[in-house]
């Protein structure tokens, strides 16, 4: 299903990774540098020569924002800007019916020390909800995170389970690469996290995964807004 289409993209190829936050791509035929909103390891997508779709931006340093990148039979999404996007229309449209009932009231909610994505206000009640971004692909089919130690993701979901006697909340992987027909974590990646998912699970924290890409032409297209979610790596 197709959602939306993203405006003002270019094809770009890339070079390298410069430092966490840029990389250095081709478009046109010039060598430019881009902004990368991901901040995972993201190593099987950052290779040289990788096709991908950046966004034309008017920054004081950079010119592009990377969005996605050539995977099986579309791209992945890998900007954390689109992905939150993606959420936001799919709530806002009603398409999500595990949040059916729910309107977003504030983005980056202070809860403690640490900052949640969303506040959503639903027919039962008040709602947090933290995105992470899941673009590693194991063994073909599963769509994965992290792909690196994630101390601050240790840290939120803690702090859900921590308040879980205030707020139903849940966790939300976007699965924002083509072809994936379930979640799980990677062990790999942090060790920590699976340990960390299943105690905010035991407090009553709910898991649950969004599957979308980016097609040939530019446009969002939904997968599945309930992808099934493993606790297990």
């Amino acid at each position: 299903m197709r959602l939306f289409k993203l405006d003002n993209l270019v094809k770009c190829s890339l070079i390298d990774r410069l430092n966490r936050f840029t990389v250095r791509v081709m478009v046109g035929g010039e060598v430019s540098l881009a902004h990368l909103t991901n901040t995972g390891r993201l190593s099987e997508y950052l290779i040289s020569g990788r096709e991908g779709f950046c966004s034309v931006i008017s920054g004081p340093r950079l010119n592009y924002r990377l969005v996605a990148v050539r995977d099986i039979e579309g791209y992945a999404i890998l900007d954390t800007l689109t992905q939150s996007r993606v959420f936001e229309y799919l709530l806002n449209h009603g398409l999500i019916p595990w949040l059916s009932g729910c309107s977003l009231r504030k983005r980056n909610f202070r809860l403690g020390s640490e900052v949640i994505d969303y506040f959503l206000e639903c027919a039962d009640g008040a709602r947090l909800v933290e995105l992470k971004s899941a673009v590693l692909r194991l063994g073909g089919d599963f769509a994965s995170y992290p792909d690196c130690p994630t101390i601050r993701g240790r840290r939120q979901i803690n702090a859900l389970a921590e308040y879980s006697n205030v707020f139903k909340s849940c966790v939300v992987f976007m699965a924002s690469l083509p072809n994936v027909k379930s979640f799980k974590p990677y062990c790999l990646g942090d060790p920590d996290i699976p340990h960390v998912m299943r105690y905010a699970s035991g407090k009553g924290v709910v898991f649950k995964a969004i599957n979308s890409y980016l097609d040939e032409e530019g446009w969002v297209v939904l997968g599945d807004t309930d992808l099934p979610v493993s606790l297990e790596c």
